[in-house]
């Protein structure tokens, strides 16, 4: 196993925190962390308790603005490193993720993981009810365009616990109802941000693997499937409730900048949102990750 000698990781959110904890578990790594500054006296305490994680892990952390910083500033902060890892999601704002990308290639850095943990652009395709995924496309373009930085896109489906956000509306516990995004049969794949950290950290160390999708995935299934799940380990019955690809192309005609009616739309259309869980990196490794039933367990009991 070749290791990974010098990591940046951009973002400590839910998914960073996840990856940071697996890459500092391995010895020959070493982990620095790039946040937003923030002055001391407005840290929260949920910063102050990120911040002492941070360093109970050994992880350096080095401050730096992904959307006001120029890209010349990022890329010379970047060219420090070996592998940048970026976990700087769509909430960093339009536009972010080309701008990372561009500086990732003017730095000096050898490997370059983009924020492209969800679905398959590629299969999607560029006008998308997600005007967002047109930028992952624009990314993806860019890396293929140049041969100097190797390149990793990892592919993990939706987060598991965002079937179950109230605000996306297809796991509706206050109500007991369960909806269906395009029909029953529409497929999803999902991944816990545990188990994104813990592939993403064995992918890195896998010198064979660049220039490249690899596929994860926690669980693939139908809306059905879901459905079938949430009452056997909840041990009760749910509405059904199917949201048509039509009805949902006309939610959004309605109301064309609520987010979330640009992901319920995509999802629903089921094209490169799912993908067999056997043909993916974990499963021919036989690595162990949480299938839905067993988020549900851990988290909904």
């Amino acid at each position: 196993m070749q290791p990974i000698d010098n990591v940046l990781v951009l973002g400590a959110g839910e998914l960073g925190m996840a990856v940071l904890r697996e890459l500092a578990a391995r010895p020959t790594v070493r982990v620095t962390v790039m946040i937003r500054p923030l002055p001391v006296h407005a840290a929260s305490e949920s910063k102050r308790l990120m911040l002492d994680e941070l360093g109970s892990l050994d992880v350096e952390v080095v401050f730096a603005d992904a959307a006001n910083d120029s890209e010349e500033k990022l890329a010379a902060l970047f060219s420090r490193y070996d592998t940048l890892v970026s976990c700087l999601g769509f909430a960093a704002g339009a536009g972010i993720q080309l701008k990372l990308a561009r500086a990732a290639l003017r730095s000096d850095v050898k490997r370059f993981v983009p924020w492209q943990f969800g679905v398959d652009y590629d299969v999607i395709g560029r006008g998308s009810p997600q005007n967002l995924f047109d930028e992952q496309l624009d990314v993806r373009q860019a890396l293929r365009a140049q041969s100097r930085v190797q390149w990793l896109i990892i592919s993990t489906g939706m987060f598991t616990s965002f079937l179950f956000e109230p605000a996306f509306g297809v796991v509706d516990l206050s109500d007991n109802i369960v909806r269906a995004l395009g029909s029953w049969d529409t497929a999803v794949t999902v991944t816990t941000p545990e188990d994104i950290g813990r592939l993403t950290a064995s992918i890195l160390c896998e010198p064979d693997l660049k220039d490249q999708v690899v596929f994860i995935a926690g669980d693939t299934l139908t809306y059905r499937q879901l459905a079938d799940t949430v009452e056997r380990v909840l041990k009760r019955k749910v509405e059904r409730m199917e949201w048509t690809v039509p009805a949902l192309m006309a939610d959004l005609a309605a109301a064309p900048d609520d987010s979330m009616r640009k992901y319920r739309a995509v999802f629903a259309e089921g094209k490169g949102v799912a993908w067999v869980k056997a043909d993916t990196y974990y499963a021919k490794r036989k690595i162990e990750t949480i299938n839905v039933a067993q988020w549900i367990e851990h988290n909904l009991l």
